[in-house]
């Protein structure tokens, strides 16, 4: 009896949106960045790694971030976005799915992403445990609309592949 291997895919999609305040660090997609003004949230409030999370989770089936990590609870309070992706990524080894590759795209008039992309890529990849080239970030305004375009929220919206193999026995 031989055996082929298949493969299962899925897709999933996350967004997240946090309102910017002084006194906070700016994270985004794990790498701290200069900027007057950081994000409110339970966690360090990390847009980007927050909407690829939810993404994960939803390509799994898996539910999502505040399911998984509620605001409600004090031990997520304050806590590190790399740590909860890294929980996540866990979970999805336990289920045997593997991150084909990542599309994020980050909406945000300031500071301007340009120079931190390439990290923000780095630090995603290395979490993830992934190829660099898997993982694309784009930054975006919103040329002026709504909060983000007012300068008083960042946003993110991420999309990821998932797969898993399938042993079929002929």
């Amino acid at each position: 009896m031989s055996t082929e291997i298949n493969y299962e895919y899925r897709t999933g999609i996350g967004t997240d949106i946090h309102r910017l305040v002084a006194d906070r660090d700016l994270v985004l997609g794990g790498v701290k960045i200069p900027h007057k003004e950081g994000l409110l949230g339970h966690s360090d409030g990390d847009v980007v790694l927050h909407a690829i999370i939810d993404s994960l989770l939803g390509a799994a089936g898996m539910g999502d971030i505040g399911g998984m990590f509620p605001d409600t609870e004090e031990v997520w309070r304050d806590a590190d976005s790399r740590e909860l992706l890294l929980i996540v990524k866990d979970r999805l080894d336990e289920k045997k799915w593997e991150v084909v590759n990542i599309d994020l795209i980050v909406h945000a008039e300031e500071p301007k992403l340009g120079q931190v992309k390439g990290q923000m890529k780095r630090a995603i990849s290395s979490i993830l445990d992934i190829d660099f080239v898997n993982v694309n970030v784009k930054a975006k305004t919103n040329e002026g609309l709504g909060d983000v375009g007012a300068k008083r929220a960042i946003a993110a919206t991420a999309t990821v592949m998932l797969r898993r193999r399938i042993k079929r026995s002929l």
